[in-house]
This record gives structure tokens, C-alpha cells and sequence, in this order.
């Protein structure tokens, strides 16, 4: 096994949403399948109610991970709030995890192996059954959240680390360079009110700048349903970038990725069941695509459970 240190993975930032449920659920995944010491933000905005905040103060007093928690006393909308937090973490590297998503095990290593593999790749996201132009085992269709996460992780591993190009980032879950988030602004609060539009638009300037939009095919983050726009986010995706629709229209029909998701699924179906014993090593297992290279150290706030 690789040892790992705090300052070895990019930062979590999980926008914390008003599903109490998938929360849960969530921040159980999170705990199981990321390395230990891990520094995580549940950021927030303003959305949890009294039993999510039982069910995060319960989480923060047991997690081997590095957590903490904010909340605003008043919303500011979802694209202004993860703007914020994202520019309060500077150059690091960070991972948005949507609140609703099952992280698989070594989801956060590979995503960083994947970023180190290319210095042009700025965003890199994991497969997802409800991922779009990431779906996994269909491309632009949402699919029930797979039954035996750890076996599909194990699946994904074994595939070539190629790291294709796709039209955007997706937001069930990302990993941002942070040198080329600064370099493109970050996000636009301004014109969108949802992290699904705001994520697409900055995808598409990172483009425009030079940055690839990478598939991480060795990552798995599950999810009960795909991002939603805001009223009139698309719109304004529209007016900004008018071949945007086009350009996705085209990727799902010619679905470059099909090869690879049949791969993943013969994999899938290949690999054996998991070690009865692995339980016993899960926390250290998530270590083992662990980088060697720290990542910019970044001081997250002190708690605020106001």
C-alpha cells in the first residue's frame, strides 16, 4: 500500500443540498471510498435543514477524513456559492462533489492521476450512471445507480488511462486544475444561477483557452439523477456559445465512447467478487492510486454551524 499524507489529494468541496437522504448517503460513500485525512468542505449555502445538520454533525464527530463545515446565514444561489468557495481555495486542485452522488472506492485518486497524467487536462470527470456525455453503461441516459460499486471500481481500474476528450465537464462530479479555473475566471455567477450551467460554461472557455475537458475512465461516481439548469441558464448558454447544443447533439449520436463503456462492461463482468477480507483494509485500499506529488496546501475555514 502507498501512504498518504493530508496535502497528497485535491480538496472535496460537497455543496451541501436540501436531500437529507442522499446526503447521507453520500457522506457515508465519501468516508468509505476516499483516503483517510482527505480535507474535505461541506459548503453550505444556506440549504440544510435540522435533520441534515444532525446527520453532518454525526459524520464530522466519526470521519477519518480532514472535514469541515460552513453554512451562510442567507442563500446566494448555487453558482455564487461554489464560485466563493471555490476562489477561497486559490490554485489547489478541487474536487465538487454533488451532494446526491456515491462516490466509488479510489474515486479521488484516479481523478488526481488522471489531472498529473496531462497538463492540458483541466477538468477530469469519472463515469456515472446518470453522467450524460459520461453515462456509463449508456451514453445520455439515466441508469440505476449500480448495485456493487466496489466491483465496478475494481472494473474501471484496469482500463488504458487514454482520457478522451469530452464536450464538458459533467457535475456530478469534477476535478478542477486550480492554476486553469484562475486562468479562466472561474465561474460566472453573474449570468447563471446552477453549477450544471455555470460548470458547462467555464468547461467551454477552458476549451477556448487551450485546457481538455478529460474523461477519467478508471473513476465511478454514481448518481440518482442528472444536474438540472435553472430557468434560463441554457438560454444564456445559448446566446454565449450557440454551437453548444450542436456540438453535445453530436457527441451523444456519434458516441465516440461506446468502445470504451463495452470495455468497462466486459471488465465489469470479468472481474471477480472482493476479497471477504477487504472490509477489513477498505480505508487503507482507497490509498492505493495514492500521488506522489503534494498539491497546493490550502487552509479551509473554520467550522461555522450557525
Amino acid at each position: 500500500m502507498t501512504a498518504a499524507t493530508a496535502v497528497d489529494l485535491p480538496v472535496v468541496v460537497v455543496p451541501v443540498g436540501v436531500d437529507d437522504d442522499a446526503l447521507d448517503a453520500c457522506l457515508a460513500a465519501l468516508d468509505a471510498g476516499t483516503a483517510r485525512g482527505t480535507r474535505v468542505w461541506l459548503a453550505d449555502d444556506a440549504q440544510a435543514g435540522p435533520r441534515a445538520h444532525a446527520i453532518v454533525e454525526r459524520w464530522l464527530a466519526r470521519t477519518a477524513l480532514d472535514a469541515h463545515y460552513t453554512r451562510r446565514q442567507r442563500s446566494i444561489g448555487e453558482a455564487a456559492h461554489l464560485h466563493e468557495v471555490l476562489a477561497a481555495c486559490g490554485d489547489a486542485d478541487v474536487a465538487v462533489l454533488a451532494a446526491d452522488a456515491v462516490p466509488a472506492p479510489g474515486w479521488l485518486a484516479r481523478l488526481g492521476a488522471c489531472l498529473r497524467s496531462d497538463g492540458a487536462i483541466a477538468t477530469a470527470t469519472p463515469w456515472c450512471n446518470a453522467g450524460e456525455a459520461a453515462g456509463w453503461p449508456r451514453i445520455g441516459e439515466i441508469e440505476p445507480v449500480p448495485a456493487d460499486l466496489e466491483r465496478l471500481s475494481r472494473a474501471a481500474a484496469t482500463l488504458p488511462a487514454t482520457h478522451p476528450e469530452l464536450p464538458a465537464a459533467v457535475s456530478h462530479a469534477v476535478l478542477l486544475r486550480g492554476s486553469a479555473r484562475k486562468r479562466a475566471g472561474g465561474l460566472d455567477a453573474t449570468h447563471y444561477g446552477s453549477w450544471y450551467a455555470a460548470l458547462t460554461d467555464l468547461s467551454l472557455r477552458l476549451s477556448g483557452l487551450g485546457w481538455r475537458n478529460a474523461l477519467c475512465e478508471n473513476a465511478f461516481v454514481a448518481r440518482r439523477g442528472e444536474g438540472v439548469a435553472f430557468d434560463g441558464d441554457m438560454e444564456r448558454l445559448a446566446v454565449r456559445w450557440p454551437d453548444w447544443h450542436a456540438r453535445l447533439a453530436n457527441f451523444l449520436m456519434a458516441d465516440p465512447l461506446r468502445a470504451l463503456r463495452e470495455r468497462l462492461q466486459a471488465q465489469c463482468d470479468a472481474v471477480g467478487p472482493a476479497d471477504a477480507q477487504r472490509d477489513l483494509f477498505a480505508s487503507d485500499a482507497a490509498l492505493d492510486d495514492a500521488p506522489s506529488t503534494p498539491a497546493p496546501d490550502v487552509a479551509l475555514p473554520a467550522d461555522d454551524r450557525a
